[in-house]
């Protein structure tokens, strides 16, 4: 090792230079990170791969400047430089310095990270009177060069930059080290890669015109960061997220303070932000620094309904009381990510500056700003959908910048629409890499799949003890669970079971297709279509408990009192079971209803054996649903909440493809087994928190604030009901109560409203949360976390890991270090947390779309089907939120318009326009008119007419018009079979989209056939339907946008 001398010019905290020496060690040996190396070197990270005809090592300004364009896949034998990087560091901070990182720990993508600085050889001192910018593109060539050495010359290096001065200097230098500008690279080597060119393209544009509109500022400038620490801690400004209203993006936002970081005592609600200017810059998802602006001058929030999404009417006072209002002082966190935008109408390109090609575009989000982007192509992607980045947003500009990445297709074709709901929602889902399916195992009828004698020897078998099997949806594809039952000898005990696919013996910790299932972290599923978060080879083979084949579980027995149900004894452990029955869920309940109905298992046995056997399978049913009984009492005791809505079933046809949705019963064998499965998780919870006290993932479900409850409690009043929220228990029993035996959706419209206080349930790490907050208030659990779905959730997999080590610790207390930290662990369950929420939110807009799509084409004045019957929910200024339960959808009534007309009700209950006034009570809205005076109550009936708001630039809305004050004519059908307009929606979207699914068809048959292995790995998008009904259950009453306790409502399947 040798030590030399670091010169370093730094800004002094009063804008000086000050010039700081520093002692810089550098050594012999620095490892290269390849797999090529001769030398010796030792490397205990990723290693480039051999198998590629050259290194790329890209210099200062590539990495500063098209970061982006490096991240493409498809780009191998990337050396990233230690001064390349730190460069980069401080040209464009820590969130592009974080990309960075990310990029180079991601074993996904072919690069290292070269520490050239500390290479005895590859050092550069920086020379006198060399500029910064030389000094660097110098540094990384030395380091090109001897990288190129350092290998025997065994692949040639070529340094990528954007410099002319160091192509022209080092361009014929040194043999085998090459010097290309990034946009040549990209054609010489990379010809197909069309989509990197493109974004080069746009980045190099937007880089070139990036220049101030004028002096003249239009915000003011944010403080300086260690301004708002110090400002944050003393209590001055208070750090939050901001919220954008998406009804009225152009004015009224919000700021929801983050727990104990606020000292202003007199705060108890979010703050408001109204108005662009003291917005000051900050786009919704960003973390912001707020001062709060004097009493005098705080206000409301709007409490009208908005006639056109953005819109704001002047001149009306429809504001709630004055709240704690402010502007926004700092920006404490960029929350940027990828932005879907449309280009504006030609008329409007036309005023805008042809010269310098500056656009502005329309975000399909409402709650972004319109973004500026420097493109030479407006006129040819007029009405497409465009993904753009924002690269900055100074003062001086009243906009954004950005620039474009790629095209994802024309406006309002299904599958450009539901892939900017994917972008939306940062879900990147790409067909699984070929490297992650070769870790994959072969299951073929030339190679079938066996069990490793091994493994078989380490696990207890139950293939021949226990008579285990699986209730499901009928067609479920990925069985990720099934149960036993059964008697223990001396007939004083019961043992219960619930094995689980043991995901984890196939997907390793650090593999590929691990990597993979933590990104995306749940599996995604749509109207239309799933994106799994596993192979299928595994989530509908190879894991799946299926019927009549041995497979690996991971299997929670417990043993019980065969009177009082007591628990006596637990055991966890890796199992072997063999499914003996596929169950439906309507067959497990004919079965215990006693009718007779045919077991497919038992078609082929002789009548007596069948007998036999079907007692066996009888009486089990009956045990486990006794059992159930049990625990669903001993949680309801102690306050579970039961927020249940209108269910429905899908259909598929024989291709899997969904026929329908229809009405769907509950059945008790419901509750029977979605009991066993929180029964397993809170074990489970238990057991891995006690192994594990300050590093186990658990689901917590905290409180929600009284504050929430305000809508439930008011409206429920207005039918006579009171409801108490002290307790999870006393809100049960009050919702329990508040039943009308003339209207049933009053009860469910009212647990609606108790689902939307509830606060999310959350995964989180146990060092990182007091166990006080370990609760789960809507199952009235102590301790909870997810096991039993780990084939399409991440969670679990981590659950499995955690309570495979816990097992291990018993007999081996030094495995503790292989868990993760306290720290990692809480970062992993806030990134599982956000990908579920994303997830939600992308499901809900599918809906959505679909929706629009079933509506757009039929004419609202003659089509029966937009006539439907709607129940009042909530009151607003000018209008009220009614609730469709035919197509189990929400929307707005509007009773006033831009005319200042009021609705009219006639003698016939028919609605007209006239001019009038409105007055808004707690529990009614009355309008007053000439024809006299009509008062509309919450829960009252009433017709609406349907018909879609086409957009352009947003996704299409539905439009609700009153016609009528009195119910729909088949209001009772429509309140009973809810789904039946959920049928015709799907079918109808599905059959009208076949003829572009042809036509796609043919188009990719005219491009190279797949692979066997590609085709049988490739995305799935055709749900199954017991995927398809976790996620879709409770649509035709529930707003998946407010629908936060997802644990209380799924438990009538699986929690």
């Amino acid at each position: 090792m040798m030590q030399t001398e670091k010169v370093l010019h730094l800004k002094s905290s009063r804008g000086g230079k000050v010039r700081v020496v520093r002692e810089h060690y550098v050594r012999e040996q620095v490892e290269c990170g390849s797999w090529l190396c001769e030398a010796g070197c030792v490397s205990d990270g990723k290693l480039l791969s051999g198998d590629v005809t050259h290194y790329v090592v890209p210099d200062a300004g590539v990495v500063r400047d098209f970061l982006e364009v490096l991240e493409f896949r498809e780009l191998q034998g990337i050396v990233f430089t230690q001064t390349a990087c730190q460069a980069a560091h401080h040209a464009r901070g820590r969130r592009h310095y974080n990309r960075l990182r990310a990029l180079l720990k991601d074993p996904r993508h072919d690069c290292i990270l070269f520490a050239n600085e500390f290479q005895q050889y590859s050092y550069c001192p920086r020379e006198k009177g060399e500029t910064q910018e030389k000094w660097h593109t110098r540094c990384v060539y030395h380091a090109a060069v001897w990288y190129y050495n350092h290998l025997a010359g065994l692949r040639p290096v070529v340094m990528i930059t954007e410099d002319e001065d160091a192509i022209k200097e080092y361009g014929s230098q040194n043999s085998g080290t090459f010097s290309n500008f990034l946009l040549e690279y990209l054609e010489s080597f990379w010809p197909d890669l069309q989509a990197a060119r493109e974004l080069y393209a746009s980045i190099a544009q937007a880089l070139q015109e990036r220049e101030s509109e004028g002096a003249e500022k239009e915000y003011t400038e944010h403080l300086p960061a260690e301004v708002l620490e110090a400002g944050i801690k003393s209590g001055r400004y208070i750090q939050g997220t901001l919220s954008v209203n998406k009804h009225r993006a152009q004015h009224e936002a919000f700021v929801r303070f983050e727990g104990s970081s606020n000292k202003n005592t007199e705060l108890n609600s979010d703050i408001l932000i109204s108005g662009g200017k003291h917005r000051n810059r900050a786009i919704h998802g960003d973390v912001v620094a707020v001062e709060l602006l004097p009493h005098s001058e705080w206000k409301g929030r709007t409490t009208a309904l908005t006639e056109g999404q953005g819109e704001e009417r002047a001149g009306e006072d429809t504001q709630s009381q004055p709240m704690p209002t402010g502007r926004v002082v700092g920006i404490v966190q960029r929350n940027w990510r990828d932005y879907v935008v449309t280009f504006p109408p030609r008329e409007e390109l036309k005023s805008q500056s042809r010269n310098s090609q500056k656009i502005l575009v329309i975000p399909w989000d409402y709650r972004i700003p319109k973004i500026r982007i420097s493109t030479q192509q407006a006129e040819a992607l007029q009405d497409h959908r465009v993904i753009v980045r924002v690269d900055s947003w100074d003062s001086t500009s009243l906009y954004p910048n950005g620039h474009t990445v790629r095209v994802l297709g024309k406006a309002g074709e299904l599958e450009a629409e539901i892939q900017t709901i994917l972008v939306e929602n940062c879900i990147h889902v790409p067909p699984f890499s070929e490297a992650q399916l070769r870790e994959m195992p072969v299951n073929s009828k030339e190679q079938p799949w066996q069990m490793g004698p091994a493994e078989v020897s380490s696990r207890r078998d139950l293939r021949d003890t226990h008579l285990v099997f699986s209730i499901d949806p009928l067609g479920c594809e990925d069985v990720d669970d099934t149960l036993s039952v059964c008697t223990l000898p001396g007939g004083k005990r019961l043992e219960l079971g619930v094995h689980i696919a043991d995901v984890t013996h196939f997907v390793k910790e650090g593999s590929l297709t691990d990597l993979e299932a933590r990104s995306r972290a749940t599996t995604y599923y749509l109207a239309d279509r799933r994106y799994d978060m596993l192979p299928a080879v595994l989530s509908a083979d190879l894991c799946s408990l299926l019927g009549g084949v041995d497979r690996y579980a991971m299997s929670v027995l417990w043993e019980l009192d065969v009177e009082t149900l007591a628990l006596c004894n637990v055991w966890y452990g890796r199992t072997l079971i063999r499914s003996s029955y596929q169950l439906h869920y309507e067959l497990a309940q004919s079965l215990l209803n006693g009718e007779e109905v045919e077991v497919p298992e038992l078609s082929q046995l002789k009548s007596s054996d069948k007998s036999q056997k079907l007692a066996e399978l009888l009486q089990a049913l009956e045990t486990l649903t006794r059992v159930a009984r049990l625990l669903r009492a001993q949680r309801d005791k102690v306050g579970a909440l039961e927020l249940e809505g209108v269910e429905v079933r899908a259909q598929l046809d024989k291709d899997k493809n969904i026929a329908a949705l229809v009405p769907k019963q509950p059945l008790e064998v419901h509750e029977t087994v979605a009991e066993c499965m929180i029964y397993a998780n809170h074990w489970v919870a238990r057991k891995i928190q006690e192994s594990f006290p300050h590093q186990a993932l658990l689901r917590h479900h905290p409180p929600p604030r009284q504050e929430f409850f305000n809508q439930l409690i008011d409206s429920a009043k207005s039918r006579g009901f009171m409801i108490d929220t002290r307790s999870n228990k006393a809100l049960a029993e009050s919702l329990d109560w508040a039943v009308d035996p003339q209207d049933a959706l009053v009860n469910k419209l009212l647990r609606m409203m108790a689902t939307q206080a509830m606060s999310n349930a959350l995964y989180f790490s146990t060092g990182a949360c007091p166990e006080e907050q370990y609760y789960h208030y809507g199952l009235a659990l102590d301790r909870y976390t997810h096991f039993t779905s780990p084939i399409r959730r991440y969670a679990d997999i981590i659950v499995h890991r955690l309570l495979m080590a816990a097992i291990q610790s018993e007999k081996d207390e030094y495995l503790h270090k292989t868990l993760a930290s306290n720290k990692e662990l809480d970062e992993l369950a806030q990134h599982i947390n956000n990908k579920n929420r994303a997830a939600q939110h992308a499901q809900k807009q599918s809906t959505e779309l679909f929706q629009c799509l079933y509506f757009r084409d039929k004419d609202p004045l003659m089509d029966e089907r937009c006539v439907a019957d709607a129940i009042i929910y909530a009151i607003r200024a000018n209008g009220m939120l009614v609730f469709l339960p035919r197509y189990g959808m929400k929307g707005a009534v509007y009773l006033k318009n831009r005319d200042s007309q009021v609705i009219s009700v006639g003698d016939d209950g028919k609605c007209k326009w006239q001019v009038g006034t409105l007055q808004r009570y707690p529990d009614r809205i009355s309008t007053f008119t000439a024809i006299g005076t009509h008062t509309f109550h919450l829960f009252d009936h009433v017709t609406v007419r349907i018909s879609v708001e086409p957009s352009r630039c947003h996704a299409d809305s539905m439009h609700l018009e009153l016609i009528s004050n009195k119910p729909h004519r088949a209001a009772r059908a429509e309140s009973h079979p809810a789904g039946h307009g959920q049928s015709e929606l799907v079918q109808e979207v599905v059959r009208r989209e076949e003829k572009a699914s042809l036509q796609a068809e043919e188009q990719k048959a005219r491009r190279p056939k797949l692979s066997r292995e590609e085709r049988e790995f490739r995305q799935s998008k055709t749900p199954n339907l017991y995927s398809l009904l976790q996620e879709i259950s409770e649509l035709a009453l529930l707003d998946l946008s407010v629908y936060t306790n997802d644990s209380c409502q799924r438990s009538l399947l699986k929690c």
